[in-house]
């Protein structure tokens, strides 16, 4: 009963929030920071809906960069939630082209500025890429990529695809990884307190000087400093029933 109350209300949320949204990007079209705003307009309201507790030590993404690639772990659906709570300002993210046909989200997420791939097409993805490479060299803007490029539903971090490197090393500016602990499976929503929520950003990983030829090795890198992230914040979430969350 709980849970289907839940979906009931989440469902109206994600409604009300596309309709805000959506007003705010007409208001404001492409404006950078609409991304960020409309983060937190479907995060709060959705994490006290959910009774997710998240605890986050993000200050690396909170003093980032001007201008940086942001990359994060990709669970599920529910990381709009998740990481909403710590998207930073001046900061787009790079979605598939299908995105703009969902109602009320696409179209707000267009119009927040967010970057839309045809994963289908090379030459048109390849466009976009330098696009990117443009805004992060010359606005003052950040993006942030899932460099898994799809869900890994909660299991092990899957292998990276290579754009969200590519546009680092292309631009010259720092990677900021952003991990959230392995939430999608031990989350239990049929509860009034649905579980815990570790998120943590580490240190700027610096590109600067770097070649294409170096590419393999910052990937590994990346990914070897989030999975040992992620595996420290699930061992910290296992604890006994009803403690509180460990501070990180």
């Amino acid at each position: 009963m709980l849970y289907c109350l839940r979906m009931l209300l989440m469902s109206l949320h994600f409604m009300i929030a596309g309709v805000l949204g959506v007003l705010l990007g007409i208001c404001r079209p492409f404006n950078p920071d609409n991304s960020r705003l409309c983060a937190r307009l479907y995060a709060l309201p959705a994490m006290w809906l959910l009774r997710l507790r998240v605890t986050t030590q993000v200050d690396s993404l909170r003093n980032k960069p001007s201008s940086c690639v942001i990359i994060a772990n990709h669970q599920s659906n529910y990381d709009l939630f998740v990481f909403g709570n710590v998207v930073p300002y001046r900061t787009v993210c790079i979605g598939k082209k299908s995105l703009k046909w969902v109602p009320l989200f696409g179209q707000l997420f267009w119009l927040a500025g967010n970057v839309l791939i045809d994963r289908g097409n090379p030459q048109k993805a390849r466009r976009s890429m330098l696009t990117t490479t443009h805004t992060l060299q010359h606005e003052e803007t950040s993006i942030w990529v899932f460099p898994e490029g799809t869900r890994n539903l909660g299991e092990s971090l899957l292998p990276f695809k290579k754009g969200a490197f590519q546009m680092a090393i292309a631009a010259g500016v720092p990677i900021v990884p952003v991990c959230v602990s392995t939430y999608v499976k031990q989350m239990k929503l049929t509860r009034w307190n649905s579980g815990d929520i570790l998120i943590r950003s580490l240190a700027p990983i610096p590109t600067a000087g770097l070649t294409m030829d170096d590419m393999p090795r910052l990937m590994e890198k990346c990914r070897e400093q989030m999975v040992e992230c992620i595996t420290a914040m699930d061992q910290a979430l296992q604890k006994p029933e009803g403690k509180p969350a460990p501070a990180l």
